[in-house]
């Protein structure tokens, strides 16, 4: 069942407020201020990472968060949410939503997503679940398993959906997903346009996820910055 909040998700827009350490506004503090200023834009969900920013966050707003907790490991690819470690933690904060990698890939300690999906479960039976997808293969599986979210945040960045992008074919991937789904699908992965957000929306996600173009300054000042090392400048100008 889900609440009043989740629900007023629907059809909106959630926005991922993240800074990795090497990153410019890496702070719980920043993180925290971030939400707020995307609550006041219109947000109606923030996804964010580790538990003490989402703590942050949740001081300075009253949005649902979908959780996360990136950690890297030598023995895995996978680092969205790896082990139950990040689970136990993320719980503790009361995320309304936890999302983890649910690819192909094996976790840490050669674990299939099967079991840890399994483990999760039963040690959190009423804790939403979201399911971190690259391929439509991907999404549909953890739709089997029961996911109460199926999203294409890794569509790309994976080893086997390198070079697709989510939005080719008025976003084919995420139109076959619907099709075959029967869980909320969460478009999430370069919708860097508020026109690609309303056609996701417009298409039938429950609702759509934007981070970089909204949060990351460094990227979007990069964007501005990269057009005018081509432009021709007039004489005289």
């Amino acid at each position: 069942m889900l609440s009043e909040k989740i629900k007023n998700m629907k059809g909106k827009l959630i926005v991922s407020c993240q800074a990795l350490p090497n990153e410019p506004l890496h702070s719980s503090f920043i993180m925290g201020r971030m939400a707020k200023a995307a609550m006041e834009g219109g947000a109606l969900g923030i996804r964010a990472n580790t538990p003490e920013d989402i703590e942050e966050i949740k001081k300075n707003v009253d949005l649902p968060v979908i959780g996360i907790w990136k950690k890297d490991f030598d023995d895995s690819k996978v680092y969205i949410t790896p082990t139950m470690e990040e689970i136990d933690a993320l719980v503790k904060t009361g995320t309304e939503i936890i999302a983890l990698d649910a690819t192909a890939d094996l976790r840490p300690g050669g674990v299939k997503l099967d079991d840890f999906y399994a483990e999760i479960r039963e040690k959190y039976p009423e804790q939403l679940l979201m399911a971190d997808c690259s391929t439509v293969e991907e999404a549909l599986h953890a739709d089997k398993l029961g996911f109460d979210f199926i999203g294409t945040t890794l569509v790309g960045y994976t080893e086997q959906s390198r070079g697709d992008r989510i939005e080719e074919n008025d976003f084919s991937i995420i139109r076959e997903i619907l099709a075959k789904a029967s869980h909320p699908v969460v478009a999430e992965g370069n919708i860097n346009t508020p026109e690609k957000a309303k056609r996701v929306i417009e298409l039938g996600c429950y609702c759509v996820v934007v981070g970089s173009i909204i949060t990351r300054p460094q990227i979007i000042t990069k964007g501005f910055a990269s057009a005018l090392e081509n432009s021709e400048i007039t004489e005289g100008a």
